[in-house]
Order: C-alpha cells, then sequence, then structure tokens
C-alpha cells in the first residue's frame, strides 16, 4: 500500500472511531475550505463528452424522466 492510501486508511479509521463532534466538525471545515483550491483535470475523451452533452442540449437531443423509465422498462423486458 502507497504513502497515500495508508494515509487515507489511517484518516478513515480515526474518524470512524471518534466521538468527538468539534473535530469531525472541524475537519468537514477544513475539506470545506481546501475544496476550493482542488482543481479536476480532465482527459481529451472526458472533454470530448462534455462538448457532445453541450451539442445534445443545444439541439434539443434530450428525454425526459418519463421517456427514460419508459426506454429503461423496454429494455429490461
Amino acid at each position: 500500500m502507497n504513502t497515500l492510501d495508508s494515509l487515507k486508511n489511517n484518516l478513515i479509521n480515526r474518524i470512524t472511531a471518534t466521538e468527538n463532534e468539534k473535530l469531525l466538525a472541524t475537519i468537514i471545515s477544513i475539506f470545506e475550505v481546501t475544496k476550493s483550491e482542488e482543481k479536476t483535470y480532465f482527459t481529451s475523451e472526458q472533454l470530448e463528452m462534455l462538448k457532445m452533452s453541450e451539442d445534445d442540449i443545444k439541439y434539443g437531443h434530450l428525454y425526459s424522466q418519463k421517456e427514460v423509465d419508459k426506454l429503461d422498462a423496454e429494455w429490461m423486458n
């Protein structure tokens, strides 16, 4: 197991074991503050899929939830 996985598992174990609400609230606050600092990187394939999704929206290639439910039901039979 690499260092990052080890750190994550250690944190998970300690968070799960604690009953200290103030500590847990502080940990949540830390994650909220650092969330905006994290960057998301996409592969070229993911970017292409996002572009295709935007085009579908732009050109009205959409299904309602009712239509999707119907298609799912047909597919499952």
